[in-house]
């Protein structure tokens, strides 16, 4: 009986090892290392391979309007310039996740970016911004399986969206030289529930181009979005949506 019970303690030991050693080597070998956060020079990126992160140079800040704009894209002052988002602009998420003891990044990320952005100088009085949230993909098709069904229920909220709802007034309009930072304020639209939102992102212009990169901190509850744990697959409660829009001059 005493061998019995020593094989069976180590017939789970074994078990365990193994479950625990697979998934490090599965996550750190085989599925590799999420990829890097978007910045201004990760145009592109939609990939789901690691790249090195690169350091914005950082300007002085700068202050928002006090006045508050409508939801409502208004119609464009005399001397605007309206922008619209390019195939190269990428947004998506970033959730911290435990399988078998084993911590890893789950990223997904899309190019299925519409809107526009209004500029008259160095003031932004509009960004309306609409995303396709049945294109966004990780590197895992159950993932996304879960993400398009319990989580993000994309059959009833296809699409996510941004509207500043304050006008954004930089120190200087930015140049292919300078990194503008600044904070924004608008409604953020997830999972069919609004919620204003501020944050902080840098502006840099490419040639023609403005791009512009950030990260908003989302909590799951506060959207009504069900807690992406499932199986032996744990994550926290809340996560982050990161987003490089490339914008070019249109109609």
């Amino acid at each position: 009986m005493g061998k019995l019970w020593k094989w069976v303690v180590g017939a789970v030991v074994g078990v365990v090892v193994l479950i625990t050693g697979g998934t490090f080597v599965y996550i750190h070998f085989i599925e590799g290392t999420a990829p890097a956060p978007l910045t201004l020079d990760s145009a592109g990126s939609t990939s789901q391979t690691s790249s090195p992160a690169t350091t914005a140079a950082t300007a002085s800040s700068t202050t928002t309007a006090a006045t508050t704009a409508t939801t409502t894209a208004a119609p464009a002052p005399a001397g605007a310039v309206t922008y619209k988002p390019t195939s190269a602009s990428v947004l998506g998420y970033r959730v911290k996740e435990t399988l078998f003891g084993q911590s890893n990044e789950a990223v997904g990320r899309t190019s299925d970016i519409t809107g526009s952005l209004v500029m008259d100088g160095s003031t932004v009085s509009t960004v309306d911004l609409t995303v396709n949230m049945k294109t966004v993909k990780s590197d895992q098709s159950q993932r996304d399986g879960q993400f398009n069904n319990r989580i993000m229920e994309t059959s009833k909220f296809p699409t996510a969206a941004f509207k500043l709802t304050q006008p954004l007034v930089l120190s200087t309009v930015p140049s292919d030289s300078t990194v503008v930072n600044t904070k924004a304020t608008g409604d953020l639209t997830l999972h069919g529930v609004t919620k204003s939102v501020t944050f902080d992102l840098a502006a840099q212009r490419d040639g023609a181009n403005i791009k512009v990169n950030g990260r908003i901190p989302v909590l799951f509850s506060d959207y009504n979005i069900a807690n992406p744990s499932a199986g032996p697959a744990t994550t926290a409660d809340n996560g982050v949506l990161e987003f490089l829009v490339v914008f070019q001059k249109g109609a």
